[in-house]
């Protein structure tokens, strides 16, 4: 089981639906099968989008449509309020998808959402898929089928290429889970670690950090403590990075000797793990462990 991500009657809402990546995205999950009930936008409400009703606020939304999960395509300047009232009317899992929120924002609404044990993806995340049930984000459709490998991942685009290239190996994807790219966010790896650990149906276990900030160093910990039977194949981006640089992403920088790759590849090294140093050794060492 996956709590908090399967959830064949899961009914989303989408915050910020008229926007253009709210509409294109939208149209995207719904094609993938995800049941979208209702979206908000301010000003907007009595129009449909894709065929999914739009509602002025998330109160008439709920009110009239019961969804049980968000997804945020709001502006940075509007987001926290979008997730505050997400919040409020205990969706789970809210989704943020926005980038540039301010970290005092952030740091607020996941600080109230842990109060209430809703489970916040992002901010500054491409979202999950549960492949061949549904999918509640913006990664690309193609690049995904039901299969045996769950992927936690940083970077967006690093997950879509290691999704692809387990496609082109005959695997596929039991969860992908994109945590975000900034430094503060909701669900990290060591959040996440404990429920693959428990799937049944979750094989192997891929990781896909970045340099910057400490989370994979305790994802690295959880496991040396953990003894996960699983397989845990790791990939740090950003071994190249220079000290001080961001690199992309808000998390993606190293201040002195913190954050660094070859910390973090010591760190899994030292707790069992399998480390690729190169996106494609990810899909040769599952073939040599499954």
């Amino acid at each position: 089981m996956l709590p908090g991500f399967i959830d064949r009657d899961i009914r989303l809402l989408v915050q910020g639906i008229t926007g253009r990546q709210g509409r294109f995205h939208t149209e995207q999950m719904l094609k993938y099968g995800t049941k979208i009930v209702a979206g908000v936008t301010p000003g907007k409400g009595g129009s449909e989008v894709h065929g999914v009703p739009v509602y002025d606020n998330i109160y008439e939304a709920v009110k009239a449509e019961d969804p049980t999960a968000s997804i945020i395509f709001v502006p940075a300047r509007y987001a926290f309020e979008a997730v505050y009232e997400a919040i409020q009317y205990n969706l789970d899992p809210i989704v943020v998808i926005t980038e540039g929120i301010p970290a005092h924002d952030t740091l607020r609404f996941i600080n109230l959402a842990k109060a209430k044990n809703i489970k916040i993806i992002g901010p500054n995340t491409p979202g999950f898929i549960l492949p061949g049930y549904s999918k509640v984000g913006i990664m690309p459709n193609q690049y995904f089928r039901k299969g045996n490998i769950s992927i936690i991942s940083r970077s967006g685009t690093l997950t879509y290429e290691v999704s692809k290239n387990i496609l082109d190996a005959g695997l596929g994807q039991r969860l992908v889970v994109g945590c975000g790219g900034d430094y503060v966010i909701g669900t990290s790896f060591i959040d996440l670690l404990p429920i693959l650990e428990k799937d049944d149906e979750t094989d192997a276990i891929v990781i896909i950090g970045e340099i910057g900030g400490d989370d994979e160093e305790r994802a690295a910990e959880y496991i040396g403590k953990s003894r996960i039977d699983k397989p845990i194949i790791v990939y740090i981006a950003g071994r190249s990075a220079p000290e001080g640089k961001r690199m992309g992403h808000a998390g993606a920088i190293i201040s002195g000797s913190s954050g660094s790759a070859e910390g973090k590849i010591e760190s899994f090294k030292k707790a069992g793990a399998y480390i690729a140093y190169r996106p494609i050794e990810i899909v040769e060492i599952l073939k040599e462990v499954l």
